[in-house]
């Protein structure tokens, strides 16, 4: 009985460490299912139609000055699950909104042209601190700020993931995931360059030159906050993309969210932050395209979706 036991044990190991390939068959599918797709009856809301959608954005994360873009998506859905197309928007004056940190920054700003001022009407000297802060803060901190005026964005959406979603377990909306990308065209204000604290007029530091003080070599150096430092335009060329969601109301009609990134370096503050040192990581008594950082520079829109011809196509 050991021995039966023993051997039986040894085949059935040796049986499952084999490798034997077992023939497998064919099955072909016939009948009315017979190529036939995965889903029957499936409403194509993007297939063959032009999209328009006004947008409103809004910038997120900014360290100085919010902004909220007006402008409009145009998409010409090539497949259910492909469009091309293209975004704009343009930030106005009054769209444009300074953060908390401004007004901190213009208090400490205003604070130490008091104490100069104080310095120079008893025949002294300012302190040191406060005449280094002179390249970088104006009589008004708000008026240097960097802003994105507008951006124009070629795009191409791809949408890998659609279906439904219910609200209370009764009403069921269809809905799409969605995802782009492709270049960017930014219209930006900054600050314009500056050759450093002691240039003319000429070289963009100020627009009104300031009665300062001597250094040691009888140079003269500008009091802080007396300058008003001005801003010049340029045109700044970057990738974008991002994801959204759409929620369709009706046949023609959908309500859509959007998160964008436009990355690109730029200079938020107006400020000299590098062009000096090792690695040119240090102030350098200079403002200019070397102080600009990289931002990225994001949105967030919230569009009303808009579909010719109003009605959707219905797969088989």
């Amino acid at each position: 009985m050991k021995r039966a036991l023993l051997l039986g044990s040894t085949l059935g190991v040796a049986s499952l460490l084999s490798t034997k390939q077992a023939p497998a068959q064919e099955i072909l599918l016939t009948g009315p299912l017979k190529g036939a797709e995965a889903v029957h009856d499936l409403r194509m809301y993007r297939k063959g139609r032009v999209e328009f959608a006004p947008t409103a954005t809004f910038t997120l994360l900014d360290e100085y000055m919010r902004q909220l873009f007006v402008g409009a998506r145009l998409n010409y859905n090539i497949t259910d699950f492909l469009a091309i197309g293209a975004w704009g928007g343009f930030s106005p004056t009054p769209l444009k909104f300074e953060a908390g940190l401004v007004e901190k920054i213009q208090g400490v700003s205003n604070g130490r042209k008091r104490t100069n001022q104080a310095a120079l009407a008893l025949g002294e000297q300012p302190d040191l601190r406060n005449r280094l802060t002179s390249l970088n803060l104006g009589d008004q901190f708000a008026d240097q700020l960097g802003t994105v005026d507008w951006v124009v964005a070629p795009q191409i959406t791809f949408v890998p993931f659609r279906g439904k979603i219910a609200l209370f377990q009764s009403i069921y909306i269809d809905s799409d995931l969605y995802f782009f990308a492709g270049p960017a065209i930014a219209g930006v204000t900054e600050r314009a360059d500056c050759n450093g604290p002691r240039s003319t007029l000429a070289g963009g530091c100020s627009s009104e030159r300031p009665s300062g003080v001597l250094d040691a070599q009888g140079v003269d150096i500008p009091i802080p906050n007396a300058e008003t430092f001005p801003t010049a335009k340029r045109v700044a060329i970057a990738p974008t993309f991002g994801l959204g969601f759409t929620f369709y109301i009706n046949r023609w009609n959908a309500l859509g969210f959007e998160w964008r990134a436009v990355p690109f370096s730029r200079n938020t503050g107006g400020f000299d932050n590098h062009g000096g040192g090792p690695d040119a990581e240090f102030p350098d008594q200079q403002v200019d395209s070397d102080d600009r950082d990289l931002k990225l520079n994001q949105m967030l829109s919230v569009s009303w979706n808009f579909y010719v011809p109003f009605d959707f196509q219905v797969s088989e």
